[in-house]
């Protein structure tokens, strides 16, 4: 999972991000050390906020560009 790595590359705090998502800072926490599985619809949020892809979030690809529909 790369959620850290784009936190930390965009200089934000767990805390920020867990405000943006609406959610409580230990949870984002848990998120980031694999101790819980992150939702689905929060992936999604996260692709958005980072302009990615969920491929990219999970590591399935190494391509960082959100992709653009035909």
């Amino acid at each position: 999972m790369r959620i850290r790595d784009l936190r930390e590359d965009s200089d934000l705090t767990q805390k920020a991000i867990a405000d943006y998502l609406h959610i409580k800072q230990n949870t984002y926490s848990q998120y980031e050390n694999g101790h819980r599985q992150i939702p689905i619809d929060v992936l999604i949020k996260l692709a958005r906020f980072y302009n990615t892809s969920l491929d990219y979030l999970v590591g399935e690809t190494d391509v960082k560009e959100r992709y653009k529909a035909k």
